[in-house]
């Protein structure tokens, strides 16, 4: 008897975070994609199997490895499984805010780019969107997209915190702004705006090389210590969460978990006992 090959599945959205079209995950068990083009670039990473695929007119293969595949918006691309396990794959579609027309050539002489750290900053970057937290999904971009710069135009590390004045005043300036959003929180182009400040990532590590953590995860630590006050005045989960400034219920419990070691639910009910 033949094997059942697994069902193709695909899953697609589109966040609110800036610059990001579309997220797209997919498992394709037998798929061919006709030459099209974007008018986005696309970002990809392969989670299992392998997939070959030709991008203005040259062809090239990516399997799970350390290579990220990045296709140029304009340019004419196909793919298609080469095993008969397929493949899975999740894709970033993103806008020319994010990467400029202009890094086209570079992208279609080296789609593949070889470079572990841009990796795990793109899965870091899809665990983050999972998550729907704007903030930290957004500070992961702004990484996701220094490193994609830094290939393609040929540039190095931008210098760390520390490096150019005014480091810890620009962290003391972003931890007011957080301490003043905790619920409704701020968007990491806002807060740069607001503290006239043009390199998000020199944003993020000049607050990190201050307080040891990233802003997102701060936020998330005042959410959660309003959630713990909220829920012994007898406030409920899903209240709590709301009241907070978590997505929902099930956002507040994950990271609930994560910082006090038990659920919303069963901290609220130690309380009462």
């Amino acid at each position: 008897m033949a094997a059942i090959r697994p069902r193709s599945t695909v899953s697609a959205w589109r966040p609110p975070v800036p610059g990001i079209a579309e997220v797209f995950h997919a498992r394709f068990t037998d798929h061919a994609y006709p030459a099209h083009v974007h008018d986005t670039w696309a970002l990809m990473i392969v989670d299992g199997g392998r997939v070959d695929f030709s991008l203005d007119r040259e062809r090239h293969g990516a399997g799970v490895s350390d290579a990220v595949v990045l296709l140029p918006p304009g340019v004419v691309h196909d793919g298609r499984t080469v095993t008969e396990a397929g493949f899975r794959k999740r894709v970033l579609y993103l806008d020319t805010s994010v990467l400029p027309e202009r890094l086209t050539g570079a992208a279609v002489d080296a789609p593949l780019l070889a470079d572990p750290v841009l990796r795990e900053r793109v899965h870091a970057l899809h665990l983050a969107l999972g998550e729907r937290d704007p903030l930290e999904a957004q500070s992961r971009l702004a990484f996701v997209r220094e490193r994609l710069h830094g290939r393609l135009a040929g540039r190095g590390e931008p210098p760390a915190a520390g490096t150019v004045p005014g480091g810890p005043r620009l962290a003391a300036r972003l931890r007011e702004l957080l301490d003043a959003r905790v619920v409704e929180g701020i968007t990491l182009e806002e807060a740069s705006a607001r503290l006239g400040h043009s390199h998000p990532t020199h944003l993020i590590r000049s607050f990190r090389k201050a307080y040891g953590l990233p802003p997102h995860v701060y936020l998330t630590g005042r959410r959660v210590a309003l959630a713990r006050g909220l829920l012994l005045a007898g406030a409920g989960p899903a209240e709590a969460a709301a009241e907070a400034g978590f997505y929902d219920q099930a956002h507040l419990a994950r990271h609930f978990a994560r910082h006090v070691g038990t659920s919303p639910a069963r901290f609220a009910r130690s309380g009462r006992a």
